[in-house]
């Protein structure tokens, strides 16, 4: 029996998988590119137990292909368009419907067929859309008002993730996220727009200085490691009272904090503070922190990373893995 993870070889689905592998898991990895250098350096000894397959979620034919390859028991679907820039939603609306929302019809569909014990859709706290004020915490039962193509495509998934589990008899469940940070974030076709961390800690590793701008703007970050400690968490529970989780430590951080936390693990590095932009924030999306209660409530799952152990935790990686972009 194998666990099949989707987007296997991307920033989210690389540690899903790292992970698994690390807690006993069999994975097939399924992705439209392969895995490079970097990725087979960071799963290090975990590389050889993973089976990496490409493909596109979007045909049908590669992902049926999966269900006659290997005898499937469990699915994390981490494949995603992540779109957080109008331009970009704009010249690839298409793109984004179909990966986002097609891609999901057909791995729920190879879900059916292979009779999989849980499927868990990986969504984003996206899909609640600017529902309530910034400073106001987003639980599971905040109505979703998804604003963007993105956070819409990920909304429906999760819509039909649950009515496909009731109809065919699936322990299925979705996993909103708050923002990731941390190792394996990097440019690929799916993922063209980079976090604050990214940027920060590729500058402190390489000695240049930090260009440090919105500095009143904020988000719940979460460490990427996080992340997929929780994922497993869902997945391998044995009884789940609820099919949507937030999966978040629940925290508001600032850039402010952010650059405090980068500056005191890299002595030396200078800063400079750009006069604020007229039109600033005009194209970035916002929402107010998400609830991790019922996750921590219903599987006893609590967060282990705080900023200051994530952020060094990065750069370490950066540092080890010569991970410089």
């Amino acid at each position: 029996m194998v666990t099949l993870v989707t987007g296997g070889t991307g920033f989210v689905g690389a540690n899903i998988v790292k992970d698994l592998v690390q807690n006993g898991h069999q994975v097939v990895s399924f992705d439209i590119n392969g895995p490079d250098q970097l990725l087979q350096d960071f799963l290090g000894e975990s590389s050889s137990s993973v089976i990496f397959v490409q493909g596109d979620i979007v045909d049908p034919a590669s992902v049926e292909r999966l269900g006659q390859d290997h005898q499937i028991d469990k699915i994390v679907h981490a494949a995603v368009y992540t779109v957080n820039r109008e331009t970009l939603e704009i010249e690839r609306s298409r793109d984004v419907i179909a990966i986002n929302l097609e891609g999901t019809a057909n791995l729920l569909e190879l879900a059916r067929t292979q009779k999989v014990s849980r499927f868990i859709y990986v969504s984003s706290g996206a899909a609640y859309g600017s529902a309530l004020p910034g400073d106001q915490t987003l639980n599971e039962e905040t109505p979703a008002v998804p604003g963007n193509l993105y956070g819409i495509t990920k909304f429906a998934s999760e819509m039909i993730t649950r009515r496909y589990g009731e109809l065919h008899g699936l322990s299925t469940a979705s996993v909103r996220l708050s923002t990731p940070y941390g190792p394996m974030e990097r440019v690929t076709g799916h993922r063209a727009v980079m976090s604050v961390f990214y940027d920060w800690t590729g500058r402190a590793v390489r000695g240049e200085t930090i260009i440090a701008e919105d500095m009143d703007q904020g988000r719940d970050y979460i460490y990427i490691s996080d992340i997929a400690d929780g994922i497993r968490a869902v997945l391998d529970a044995s009884a789940l009272p609820h099919s949507l989780f937030n999966l978040t430590t629940g925290i508001w951080v600032t850039f402010h904090q952010i650059l405090d936390a980068v500056v005191e693990l890299s002595p030396g590095i200078s800063v400079e503070t750009p006069a604020p932009k007229a039109d600033a924030g005009a194209d970035s999306y916002s929402r107010g922190p998400l609830s991790g209660h019922r996750l921590f409530d219903d599987l006893g799952w609590t967060p282990k990373y705080d900023l200051k152990t994530g952020v060094a935790n990065y750069i370490q990686w950066r540092k080890e893995s010569n991970f410089l972009d």
